[in-house]
Parts: C-alpha cells; sequence; structure tokens
C-alpha cells in the first residue's frame, strides 16, 4: 500500500519513530531509530504487515534494506521484528556474504537466531541477492547524500539499483547524472537508463 513516507521525524524511540507526513503521524518501527534525528526532514521506505490483531508499518532507510527485509520474512521462523534486528546490525555486506558462504555461526550471532534458523535462511535466500542485483558480495549500497548530492539524484540512483545495476555501474555514471541537475527521480532513472545501456 506504501512504498515510502516523506517527512519530518517527530520522535524517536529506542523501536520506532514517529514521522508527521502533512500532518498525519505515522508510528514506523525502524532497525536503527538512531539514525534520524528529530525536527529533520526525512524519507523512509515502508512496508505495512497486516496480522489478525495488528497493522503496523517497517521503516528502512534505502531500498537495499526494504528489500533484505523482505527476502528475510519470506523465510519461515522470521518475522519482522527478527528481520528489523538482523538488520539493525548495519553490516549488510557481511550478512549477504554469510549466507552465500554458509556461515551459520555469523547468523546465530543475531537475537533469536538459533542454527536451525540460521540454516533455513541459508537454504532460502542462498544466491537470491546476487540473482536479483540488490547488493553484489564485497559490495556497499550507493552511499546515501552526504549534503553535495540532491534527494532527487539519490532516489534516482536507489531505482537503478533496484532494476539490478550494480553498485560499480552506477557510480560510474553518477557524476554524469549529478550534471545533468535534474527536477525529479524520474528524470534521473530515465537519463542512468540511458547511460547505462549505451
Amino acid at each position: 500500500m506504501f512504498e515510502y513516507l516523506n517527512g519530518t521525524i517527530t520522535y524517536i524511540d529506542p523501536a520506532y519513530v514517529a514521522i508527521d507526513v502533512n500532518g498525519v503521524g505515522y508510528k514506523v518501527h525502524a532497525a536503527n531509530p538512531y539514525r534520524y534525528e528529530e525536527n529533520q526532514a526525512a524519507k523512509i521506505y515502508v512496508e505495512q504487515i497486516v496480522r489478525d490483531n495488528e497493522q503496523s508499518l517497517y521503516g528502512f532507510y534505502d531500498l537495499n534494506e526494504k528489500h533484505i527485509f523482505l527476502n528475510l520474512i519470506s523465510v519461515s521462523g522470521i518475522g519482522p521484528k527478527s528481520a528489523l534486528a538482523i538488520l539493525a546490525g548495519q553490516d549488510h555486506s557481511g550478512l549477504i556474504q554469510a549466507i552465500e558462504n554458509n556461515d551459520v555461526k555469523f547468523l546465530t550471532k543475531f537475537p533469536k537466531i538459533g542454527k536451525k534458523t540460521a540454516q533455513q535462511i541459508i537454504l532460502d535466500l542462498s544466491g537470491k541477492f546476487t540473482a536479483e542485483g540488490q547488493m553484489t558480495l564485497g559490495e556497499a549500497p550507493i552511499p546515501l547524500s552526504n549534503g553535495n548530492e540532491s534527494p532527487e539524484l539519490m532516489d534516482g540512483l536507489a531505482a537503478l539499483q533496484s532494476l539490478g545495476y550494480s553498485t560499480r555501474e552506477i557510480a560510474k555514471i553518477k557524476d554524469q547524472l549529478k550534471a545533468e541537475n535534474l527536477d525529479s527521480a524520474d528524470g534521473y532513472l530515465r537519463a542512468g537508463l540511458k547511460l547505462l545501456t549505451k
């Protein structure tokens, strides 16, 4: 239902943030709420989880984090809160490498992840991340804006990554895209696709 929320962080709790979007406050569970600051403008990618007696929003710093979360909750025995606890480590490339290398020991260091669940994660997700192009081994996600890039450019880069282009490929065209000085993520996405398919 929701793809992202764009608003102002009004409250930070150890388990969630509250984000005000046009006067409506949304409670969003996050892996690391302290990445955000109160009164900061933020864009949070979200996934709505509906259970018998609960509707919750789970929030992510970028599309990569959201994709990893969705893959994790597809594994039997991994619920949304367990997936968030895994993501809180922020060593996402290490997580993916552990899955690809059958590293049960690495996975069992996460809260409530025993040997059996770790083996299930490896069984279900091995090869999936590289096949989907979300994050190849040893790669970090596209760095978030350091203040020199517009939110539209960063969203365009994230969209290219979600389509399967690697960090390395996107990094090569980032400066060219930045020089375009476009006013929408869609514009950067289209321009990026032209450069990447030359």
